[in-house]
């Protein structure tokens, strides 16, 4: 019987690179024009947003544009309003105006929080890279920029500015995460682990770094440390199921088949519908000889997800077990079908 192997799926965790939050600190200031309506609305805006009031600052930031039509800090602020609420062309308009007015980092940085947004990444790279233009050290720009080169699978552009982040701002976790990810994609194992231990150094209380560390200690075949890893993860976060699947992964790759499946059903318990969870647990009772549980989880799998090459192909090969040479062929063409090249290796006596 020729050797077969089960595919087993590991999911990575990104620590939110490029997303589309506002990070920047709003700060009311006192205006030394003699506005002083325009600056009580203004510190009233910023009053209401800090509390999350977001329809009650808008008010007000209207108020003090309308008492003072060129308030560039207003349009900055109502901008930013704008963009909590969703209102991501609004803020864009506000961003646009602010910059009318002055060449303000915080302005460009912001807009391009929103161009990103708004699904237009190039845009919001040329808005970061502007950013940094006015202010060489914008940490969060050369942040969410290497956010995008590591989308767009530019890893080592997006080192480059996740490096020049940390220097700008020694602490930054989730700089330190995003460039070991980066490394880990190069397959620099070393020096992604390397870059998470500097992550939770800078902020111990993340989970997606415990998975990180553990995802690239199993790929060093440290499956005991990689495991101990996940189990960090999920102590900081009860339902955090990636970390679940990824631990019961790990515990195949140890030969601890009971206790993965534990795992896989951790993840379906929070998440009913993650086909690599429903994959993933086939492999463990594929190893414990359960080839009909296998062939079950594999369907529900598929069932999910019909362009899930790798549960046909772990379908296919629980399915010849149990003698099923026509249903197996049947698997491993429509697996090859989806792109599954190791298919090819099983297909020699099917018709």
């Amino acid at each position: 019987m020729k050797k077969l192997f089960f595919s087993v799926v590991c999911v990575i965790a990104l620590a939110g690179t490029a997303s589309a939050q506002t990070d920047t600190i709003i700060k009311a200031k006192v205006l030394d024009d003699g506005s002083q309506d325009a600056e009580k609305f203004y510190n009233a805006g910023i009053e209401d947003f800090k509390m999350k009031n977001f329809q009650g600052a808008l008010i007000n930031f209207n108020q003090a544009i309308t008492v003072k039509a060129d308030f560039e800090r207003a349009y900055y602020n109502r901008g930013a309003t704008k963009f909590e609420m969703k209102d991501y062309n609004g803020a864009i308009a506000d961003f646009d105006k602010a910059l009318t007015l002055a060449q303000n980092a915080d302005s460009y940085f912001s807009r391009g929080q929103a161009k990103y947004a708004l699904g237009d990444k190039a845009a919001a790279t040329a808005d970061y890279t502007k950013t940094i233009e006015v202010k060489a050290d914008y940490a969060q720009a050369f942040y969410y920029r290497g956010g995008i080169k590591f989308e767009h699978k530019d890893y080592k552009g997006a080192i480059e500015d996740f490096t020049a982040a940390v220097k700008i701002k020694p602490d930054y976790a989730y700089a330190y995460n995003d460039r070991g990810s980066a490394k880990r994609m190069l397959d620099d194992i070393d020096g992604a682990i390397s870059d998470y231990n500097k992550a939770l150094i800078s902020n111990s209380e993340l989970a997606f770094i415990y998975n990180n560390i553990a995802s690239a200690k199993r790929k060093k075949g440290d499956f005991k440390a990689a495991i101990s890893d996940y189990t960090e993860a999920v102590k900081l976060q009860k339902d955090y199921y990636v970390a679940y699947n990824n631990r019961g992964s790990a515990k195949v790759d140890a030969g601890d088949y009971k206790g993965a499946i534990e795992d896989f059903n951790k993840v379906l318990e929070l998440k009913k519908d993650y086909a690599y969870a429903y994959n993933n647990r086939a492999s463990a009772k594929y190893k414990l000889k359960d080839y009909k549980g296998a062939i079950d989880d594999c369907t529900k799998a598929i069932q999910l997800d019909a362009n899930y090459g790798y549960a046909y192909l772990n379908r296919a090969i629980a399915k010849e077990m149990m003698r099923d040479n026509a249903g197996a062929c049947a698997d491993w063409k429509k697996a090859i079908e989806l792109g599954v090249e190791s298919a090819k290796n099983y297909t020699g006596d099917c018709k």
